[in-house]
């Protein structure tokens, strides 16, 4: 069952720009920390980035840091993924998560076993 829903991939060449979004129609992402994982063709998913629901807490990977920028709004009930620079490599299906487990993303890179909800994933293809 498919709990939150990701929005905004698409197709971008080198040095372009996208923002994913991660929505949750049927319940609210207050008190849980949101991840943003990715998986590339023929790789292990990973997670790119955190943001905490409270305590301002943010983890990037070192492979996205400095071009990707995460935030939530929680009035909206939404988190963003802003996605800058991008580069070929950056080419995968994005998963947004939620952590029942946490609320906050102090702890460094997410665990994936740790996010209960998912949603179904959104394709970027960074490609000229």
């Amino acid at each position: 069952q498919v709990q939150l829903v990701e929005s905004g991939g698409g197709l971008v060449q080198p040095g372009g720009s996208l923002r994913l979004s991660c929505a949750a129609p049927r319940f609210t992402l207050d008190y849980y920390a949101i991840g943003w994982f990715r998986q590339a063709p023929g790789k292990e998913r990973e997670g790119v980035s955190c943001v905490g629901y409270s305590d301002g807490s943010i983890y990037y990977s070192e492979s996205v840091k400095g071009r990707f920028t995460i935030s939530r709004d929680n009035a909206k009930n939404t988190v963003y993924l802003q996605m800058n620079s991008l580069k070929s490599e950056d080419t995968a299906v994005y998963y947004c998560a939620a952590n029942l487990m946490r609320s906050s993303c102090n702890t460094g890179a997410p665990i994936q076993h740790e996010y209960s909800y998912w949603g179904q994933g959104t394709q970027v293809t960074v490609s000229s």
